[in-house]
């Protein structure tokens, strides 16, 4: 059957709202019948009036019954009399036995009371000769119901309300209790997860839901694949040039004993470490995507290590200048000192690379309540606003995209923003209003969890 979904929907709308309307009637009409009668205290109070009323009538005291009579009128503020019938047949007909014994001119005070009649009844309690009655029109305060406007209101607004709520809620808990399952999964999944499944904790769940469940599964399982394809033939890769690079640089030092002033060789040297440097990269980026560690196990000042890092920039790009804009100390809590220290290096040695010779490189650190915002800019020929997040990217160009010349960013940056994520930091790029890229990294102060 398909929509399965649409239709257990549907009948569970329609038998909720078929119980909602058969309870809701139900209860109005039991109420209902449960607030028409007299209370029990009130319906003694009546017969007692007649009582003491027969008492008086019996023993001949007119004068009392009379005061009695009007003692009750101004009491109750209703209206009481004391009446004799008298049944007499016509044209021949004879009246019955039963209807002789159950005539009243008024209503028993046991007898419903019809609350949706603006006047109150005439109650009937006859002496008990029969044909004598005593007659009072219901006072006020003994009339049932006088709540019944609230409950109605109560019980056709109120407690629909209610049920459709509860109903409203099923329905809720029916749909979404598997959406939160796909959510959480689909989280584990981006957190690196990639063994995730849903399907297994739906049960014999058998709707669109539970198809939505299995496309997942067979997305994570294609793209878990994929991916970890992906990052083992980096990790092989980086690990196999090892060997090849090892060889060429032990040619390369023997060749160089020979002829130690050949500027080919120490352009091939040159090479050799940029490509060390790159398979170096390359394992450490594929340790951190892989593992996902979190590197808050250290204590450092962020002023002792930039200094380092940027007394080393010098000496290696003499030709460019570095200011700086530092406090005398930065303390860093939960973070570490290899993984920021490589990150800074990085992002300052693109700068270095990208900034024409005697261009300026300029770092700052400022310190807010609840972090360190460390901020590098260039001089260089910038980024298109597009590919602010591209630069990212392992390998990632821009020389077939844009008509800017760039040297590559290789896995630097990528290496960078991991390392800084893995101490619990943010870092991204901004267009220097100046020229050439800004980058920014954001360290918290106290560990994030």
């Amino acid at each position: 059957m398909k929509r399965r979904l649409l239709w257990k929907l549907s009948l569970t709308i329609t038998v909720g709202t078929i119980a909602l309307f058969w309870i809701i009637h139900h209860l109005i009409l039991q109420t209902e019948q449960n607030m028409s009668f007299i209370d029990k205290q009130d319906q003694q109070q009546l017969i007692d009036y007649a009582r003491h009323a027969e008492m008086l009538y019996l023993q001949g005291e007119d004068k009392k019954l009379a005061d009695w009579i009007t003692y009750i009128k101004q009491q109750e503020d209703t209206w009481v009399a004391l009446i004799r019938s008298q049944l007499t047949p016509l044209a021949g007909s004879e009246m019955d036995d039963y209807f002789v014994e159950n005539f009243a001119l008024g209503r028993d005070v046991s007898w419903k009371i019809h609350l949706y009649f603006a006047q109150n009844p005439i109650m009937d309690i006859t002496f008990a000769d029969g044909h004598t009655h005593f007659l009072i029109r219901l006072p006020q305060r003994m009339r049932p119901g006088g709540y019944w406007t609230y409950t109605s209101l109560l019980l056709q607004i109120a407690l629909p309300m209610l049920l459709l709520a509860i109903l409203s809620v099923v329905i809720y808990r029916h749909v979404m209790s598997p959406l939160r399952q796909l959510e959480t999964a689909t989280k584990q999944f981006s957190d690196g997860d990639y063994q995730v499944r849903v399907r297994d904790d739906l049960g014999k769940r058998n709707d669109e839901i539970a198809v939505l469940a299995s496309t997942f599964d067979s997305m994570a399982e294609r793209i878990g694949t994929q991916i970890q394809t992906q990052r083992h033939l980096t990790s092989d890769l980086s690990h196999e040039l090892r060997t090849p690079l090892t060889r060429v640089e032990l040619a390369l030092s023997i060749a160089e004993q020979s002829t130690p002033d050949d500027e080919s060789l120490q352009r091939i040297r040159d090479e050799c470490q940029q490509m060390r440097e790159m398979v170096e990269d390359a394992l450490t980026l594929a340790w951190l995507e892989n593992e996902r560690p979190a590197l808050r196990n250290e204590s450092l000042d962020l002023t002792d290590l930039i200094d380092s890092i940027v007394e080393n920039a010098r000496f290696e790009f003499p030709g460019q200048v570095i200011t700086l804009q530092i406090p005398e100390t930065a303390y860093l809590q939960q973070s570490s000192d290899r993984a920021l220290g490589h990150a800074i290096e990085n992002i300052l040695r693109n700068a270095l690379s990208h900034t024409p010779k005697h261009g300026t490189v300029s770092l700052s650190l400022k310190k807010y309540p609840d972090r360190f915002d460390l901020q590098i800019d260039d001089q260089g020929p910038g980024v298109p606003r597009e590919h602010l997040q591209n630069i990212f990217k392992p390998f990632f160009r821009l020389n077939t995209l844009t008509s800017i010349v760039h040297k590559g960013f290789g896995v630097g940056l990528a290496l960078a923003r991991r390392q800084v994520e893995a101490t619990g930091g943010k870092l991204w790029a901004e267009i220097n209003e100046h020229g050439g890229l800004t980058m920014i990294m954001q360290l918290p102060l106290t560990k994030q969890i």
